[in-house]
C-alpha cells in the first residue's frame, strides 16, 4: 500500500498551518510551523504570491495531507461526493469525516489519524462485532465501533456530537452523520470543487 513516508513537520510549513499530523507535539512549542513560519526549501522565504490555480492546488493538497489520503484515493472520493447530488465540497468533508481512521482519531483514542491507521492495522477495533484492519472503511449511521484491546487509553479532548462513547463498555456509536459546521480544520472545500472542475 502507498503512503507518504518524509517529514511530518514539512507538510504543515509547506501549507503553512498546524495539520496535527504529529499529535502532542503539534501542540508544543516545539512545532515546526510555530518555529519557523516559512515553507521548506532553499527559496522558501522567498515565495511569490499565488495565482489563482496556486490557490486551489495549495487547498487541495492541505485537505488531503490533513487527511492522510494519496491523490488517486483522493479524486475517487471526490467523484463520488458529485454523484451524491448537492453542494460536492460538504460531501467530500463528509465522506473523509467516516474513514475508520478518522474516526478513531475523533473519539480521541489515538494521537493522530496515523496512530489511528496503525491501531485499525492491527485489529484493535471491531465494527459492528467485526475484526476490521482497513483504515478507509467508512462507517454508517448506528454502526457500533468496539475496542477489541482494553489496554488503549482514550485521551481528553473536545466531544463530536455525531459521535457518542460508552466508557464503560469502550464501545463508540455513530449517532448521526457528520455536519460541516463540526468540522473544525480550516478547509475551504470550495477551492477544492474549483480545483477539480478547471
Amino acid at each position: 500500500m502507498a503512503r507518504y513516508t518524509g517529514p511530518k513537520c514539512k507538510l504543515c510549513r509547506r501549507e503553512g498551518v498546524q495539520l496535527f499530523l504529529k499529535g502532542a507535539r503539534c501542540e508544543s512549542p516545539k512545532c515546526a510551523v510555530v518555529r519557523r513560519q516559512v515553507p521548506p526549501g532553499q527559496h522558501g522565504l522567498s515565495r511569490k504570491q499565488l495565482s489563482g490555480y496556486g490557490v486551489q492546488l495549495r487547498e487541495k493538497q492541505k485537505t488531503k495531507r490533513v487527511y492522510g489520503v494519496l491523490e488517486k484515493q483522493f479524486r475517487v472520493y471526490f467523484e463520488e461526493a458529485e454523484r451524491q447530488g448537492g453542494e460536492a465540497g460538504v460531501q467530500l468533508l463528509q465522506l473523509l469525516e467516516r474513514r475508520l481512521d478518522n474516526v478513531i482519531y475523533r473519539l480521541h483514542l489515538a494521537h493522530s489519524r496515523a496512530h489511528a491507521r496503525q491501531l485499525i492495522r492491527q485489529g484493535k477495533f471491531l465494527v459492528n462485532g467485526h475484526e476490521v484492519n482497513i483504515p478507509s472503511i467508512r462507517v454508517n449511521l448506528n454502526d457500533s465501533i468496539t475496542l477489541a484491546d482494553k489496554r488503549i487509553a482514550r485521551m481528553e479532548g473536545p466531544e463530536v456530537s455525531w459521535l457518542t462513547f460508552d466508557e464503560k463498555k469502550n464501545k463508540a456509536a455513530v449517532s448521526a452523520l457528520p455536519e460541516r459546521s463540526e468540522i473544525k480544520e480550516q478547509i475551504e472545500e470550495q477551492l477544492v470543487v474549483e480545483y477539480y472542475s478547471r
